[in-house]
């Protein structure tokens, strides 16, 4: 018999905690611990020390401040990330981005500016 202590992952695991599917839509803040995945349609700003996963269905507009971001899908607005930021085809990226490691592939649109400051991003932001 499984207690509810087993059922729980662990966060070092980056198995996805949380899903905004395709089809929803969420609009305001978010604040997260562990892995969430966007699909849908986000307004606001998102705050995370850990991962966010936007899909390619998925359209975002705002402030994204986390640990590791993976864009698939649509943004515009601002990302800071603490360790890295990825983006993958078929991506549109709108805005500005501030981390120590950014990935960018081929075929990505990509309109804004990039600061690969360590200093700046490594520094832990008050929320």
């Amino acid at each position: 018999m499984a207690t509810r202590k087993d059922l729980s992952v662990p966060v070092a695991n980056y198995a996805v905690t949380g899903v905004i599917d395709q089809g929803c839509e969420f609009e305001g803040k978010l604040c997260f611990q562990g892995t969430v995945r966007i699909n849908g349609s986000f307004k606001g700003e998102i705050f995370t020390p850990d991962t966010l996963i936007i899909g390619e269905e998925a359209r975002v507009q705002g402030q994204i401040d986390a640990g590791v971001v993976v864009i698939c899908g649509e943004v515009r607005g601002n990302v800071r990330a603490k360790y890295r930021v990825e983006i993958h085809r078929p991506a549109v990226f709108r805005g500005d981005i501030l981390t120590p490691s950014l990935s960018v592939d081929e075929g990505v649109i990509f309109e804004g500016s990039s600061k690969m400051a360590h200093g700046a991003a490594a520094t832990p932001s008050s929320h």
